[in-house]
């Protein structure tokens, strides 16, 4: 099902209009869930970091056993021929996808080379600067790297996250605020997750049980030359509870301040939170640099 509009499909070396079925109800991708993606944006003309997301897609295929057989530079100049049918002003999500099409002798084991190939482009529209969150605990976790490939952006993780955002629905929260496997801060349900406290901004490490994003990167780098103090650290429920702020960062948004935690509340516009506003701005400038 489609979350946009003015849908358009590249598949077997054509750019379609349309939501074009492109899977079989036998590939291995159907079956067993061998799938991955990634995501990049287009908005006002620009899309930033597409090269990362096509390179990361092509990782991500490999972690999962999947052969890429689109190469970056390829992919990229696909992508751009499909986006110059959008107007400039449209805000489209780029999705480009691999499944794998058969398995070995069990059925179990992806074949090498045996690769389906897309990108889904949908016109979704940029959340509005004062858009805010909030956020709750939930009960599920993020898994290893034993348990499952958490160093890829795989299909297969995302029912996982999906319970976490139902169980916050289901209390009154738009998102969840999500622990690794001892419990401390790994990421949220569907973005990873930045705090400021007195001028300073903290992110979860690395630690293997998320995907450490695109545009979390782009965030610390763009902060760090503005002087701004940025650590990767060990962080605690606690710790985003006496946070003067909290903001998510992710690709489809790329920066989401939030509002409450639980039963702990932060400013939102104004005034009230200059370190998020700041982070935006210098996205924004950023990404204006950059073209399609």
């Amino acid at each position: 099902m489609a979350t946009g509009t003015n849908i358009r499909t590249y598949f077997e070396g054509t750019w379609h209009n349309g939501d074009l079925s492109v899977m079989k109800a036998a590939d291995h991708g159907a079956w067993l869930g061998t799938t991955v993606f990634d995501g990049a944006r287009l908005f006002d003309g620009l899309a930033p970091d597409l090269e990362a997301h096509c390179a990361r897609i092509n990782r991500s295929a490999r972690a999962l056993m999947i052969t890429p057989t689109v190469s970056t530079e390829d992919m990229v100049a696909i992508v751009r021929e499909g986006l110059a049918a959008y107007p400039h002003e449209a805000a489209v999500y780029i999705r480009p996808m691999y499944w794998a099409l058969a398995g070995d002798e069990l059925g179990i084991i992806p074949l090498e080379g045996a690769t389906g190939f897309a990108v889904s482009l949908e016109q979704i529209p940029m959340a509005p600067p004062e858009a805010s969150a909030t956020l709750t605990r939930t009960r599920f976790r993020r898994p290893v790297l034993e348990d499952n490939v958490v160093n890829a952006k795989a299909g297969c993780l995302y029912p996982n996250n999906a319970r976490m955002m139902a169980e916050a629905r289901s209390k009154g929260f738009n998102n969840a605020l999500v622990a690794d496997a001892i419990g401390n801060v790994a990421e949220t349900a569907s973005a990873n997750v930045f705090m400021v406290k007195d001028g300073e901004v903290f992110t979860p490490v690395p630690n293997g049980t998320f995907l450490a994003g695109i545009t979390r990167a782009r965030h610390m780098e763009n902060m760090r030359a503005d002087g701004l103090h940025v650590h990767e650290s060990v962080l605690s429920f606690d710790d985003f509870h006496a946070a003067d702020e909290i903001f998510l960062s992710g690709n489809m948004m790329k920066v989401t301040p939030i509002s409450a935690f639980d039963e702990t509340t932060y400013r939102v516009g104004g005034n009230g939170n200059p370190v998020t506003q700041r982070v935006r701005e210098m996205y924004w400038d950023w990404a204006a640099t950059q073209k399609v």
